[in-house]
């Protein structure tokens, strides 16, 4: 088998196990807080359910532009196979977690962070491996599938999860350590660095700042969406405010140092180059868009649709995954397709028409009402994937093809960098706007509801005022909301009236009007988000012939494996 192909199969392998691992844990957390005997619905217990939901996500934000550097610095197939020897050992030791409580709570975040290490280690390094591999009229394919890996994985997460966490819920970090296993050894065998290495000193300053500074304001969005005294979310809470506003200064001082710095960590030259800069504005408002779609539409799934059609609370978060399918095959379809067409006819229009084509679905899904009949949900979801594919792989391809070959680790961790950071601010913005949705109109029709079923006035009052994120994860979590919510109440009712509080039409039905205005706001900033990012695309640099980009010798030279050292006099 040539090389290149080597590469492209270890390093597909690599990305779909690190996305997997961002979402398998989502569909799977009932099952391991019942195993771990925590109640995550607990005010005491969020921070232990943010951090097992955003943990990952954060870490890899923070870490794939110095992990690109080292790349850069010391070869990035090493780089990559370190990633995938942390990945499997992290994955050894979450599935062996024997303790309960807290303890165990503790010690399941902590391996997920650094599991999120060994992530970070292979998403900052797999796209400069084969953009140092594969010749320029290749690139789109190459990036395309490994993107295809990059996102699907993020889907088949919430179908894996589903399936293996009902059985044992260690399976679900088990699962990961034969192919972590596999995929270091053959990695260690196989890769080999064939792109030119940066000689180079750390940034320590950069590092520091840069890390502060984006791990403030992560943990500020996260603990954002939490509930803060009277308010249903945390954005006046003064820890929540000090971390955006210092975050934000720390990442300011960040930008001085980095304008000084001899050796960058952000090498902020690249953002000369047009379609690095155009780029990067796309896949940053793409992600922006799309980051918290997966939660908003597993909730519209699980709390209202999947009760109303016959399922109980306890199984919607398998069948959620199920009903999601159509998105990923959209992306299956259109990914790969985009990434060779474009390899010949260029990639603006690609991105740019796959944006648009997202954006089209994002207002389908604004007028779609809340019990949909599921064809017309199936079918918009399909185009929201195929308007992804057709964006993705063009997308990458331009971002990678616009660096100089000696920048490519740094570039892609950058690029990375502002994607995962784009996820994790999507999803805190896209809780904001349906919390903010339910908070204005939940409280008076659950207390009627409530009173209704002959629920006391008081204890009416009181679960009508809970905080809606508990609602939201309540519903997401798979339990059922209301059965959590009245607790105790349901025990001095009627049996008739606790059946039908507790029932599979009740909850729905009382939520669906609020949801609907905040799903509204949500999807219309994520339709914004996408027209955004496809003027963005059109701003790219226009087609080059690939020689003016590449040589011949070059392309030769990277398809054969060997290490490219151009000469600038024949640039």
């Amino acid at each position: 088998m040539s090389y290149k192909w080597i590469a492209l199969s270890n390093t597909t392998l690599g990305m779909l196990m690190a996305t997997i691992n961002s979402s398998i844990v989502l569909i799977a957390l009932p099952d391991i807080f019942k195993g771990i005997g925590i109640n995550p619905l607990d005010a005491g217990n969020t921070s232990y359910l943010l951090w097992m939901m955003m943990g990952y996500l954060v870490v890899t934000a923070v870490l794939v532009v110095s992990f690109g550097r080292l790349g850069d610095m010391f070869g990035r197939a090493r780089m990559y196979n370190l990633g995938f020897a942390i990945f499997a050992v992290s994955s050894v030791l979450l599935a062996v977690t024997w303790m309960h409580g807290d303890a165990a709570a503790w010690w399941l975040i902590g391996w997920r962070v650094v599991q999120g290490v060994g992530g970070a280690f292979l998403m900052a390094n797999s796209a400069a491996i084969l953009t140092d591999t594969f010749p320029a009229n290749q690139r789109g394919l190459a990036l395309g599938i490994n993107g295809i890996a990059a996102i699907a994985g993020s889907f088949l997460g919430l179908l894996i999860g589903g399936v293996l966490a009902p059985v044992d819920w260690h399976w679900v970090f088990l699962v990961s350590v034969p192919v972590g296993v596999f995929g270091a050894v053959w990695a260690y065998l196989k890769l080999r660095d064939t792109g030119v290495r940066q000689p180079s000193k750390m940034d320590w300053w950069g590092n520091v700042t840069f890390a502060v500074g984006l791990i403030a304001v992560l943990v500020g969005i996260t603990y954002g969406i939490q509930p803060y005294r009277q308010h249903t979310m945390g954005w006046t809470n003064p820890w929540v405010l000090a971390a955006l506003i210092g975050g934000t200064a720390v990442l300011a001082a960040f930008v001085v140092i980095e304008m000084r710095s001899d050796a960058p960590l952000f090498n902020l030259s690249l953002f000369r180059l047009r379609s690095f800069t155009a780029g990067n504005v796309a896949a940053l408002m793409a992600a922006l868009g799309r980051g918290g779609m997966q939660f908003i539409l597993l909730i519209w799934l699980q709390g209202i649709w999947l009760p109303l059609h016959g399922y109980s609370f306890e199984q919607t978060p398998l069948w959620a995954g199920v009903y999601m399918l159509p998105m990923t095959v959209g992306f299956l379809i259109a990914a790969p397709l985009a990434g060779m067409l474009s390899d010949r006819l260029g990639t603006r229009l690609f991105a740019a028409m796959g944006m648009l084509l997202t954006a089209g679905s994002f207002l389908l899904l604004i007028v779609l009402p809340a019990d949909f009949t599921y064809w017309q949900f199936g079918a918009v979801i399909l185009v929201n994937g195929l308007g992804q594919g057709l964006f993705s792989a063009p997308n990458r391809a331009e971002v990678m093809n616009s660096l100089p070959a000696n920048a490519r680790g740094v570039g892609a961790g950058m690029s990375t960098t502002f994607q995962n950071a784009a996820m994790v601010l999507s999803i805190g913005l896209f809780f904001s706007l349906i919390t903010a949705g339910l908070s204005s109109n939940l409280p008076g029709a659950m207390y009627q509801g409530l009173v209704q079923h002959d629920v006391p006035a008081t204890a009416a009052q009181a679960v009508s005022h809970l905080p809606a994120v508990a609602v939201l994860f309540a519903a997401f979590l798979g339990y059922n909301p209301m059965q959590e919510l009245l607790g105790p109440v349901l025990a001095n009712l009627p049996a008739s009236q606790a059946a039908d509080l507790t029932g599979r039409g009740f909850f729905p039905h009382l939520i669906s009007a609020p949801f609907s205005d905040g799903l509204a706001v949500a999807f219309g900033f994520a339709f914004v988000a996408c027209v955004v990012a496809a003027v963005a695309s059109l701003l790219c640099a226009p087609r080059r012939r690939h020689g003016a980009h590449e040589s011949v010798g070059a392309e030769l030279a990277a398809v054969a494996g060997e290490r490219v050292v151009q000469d600038s006099a024949r640039a």
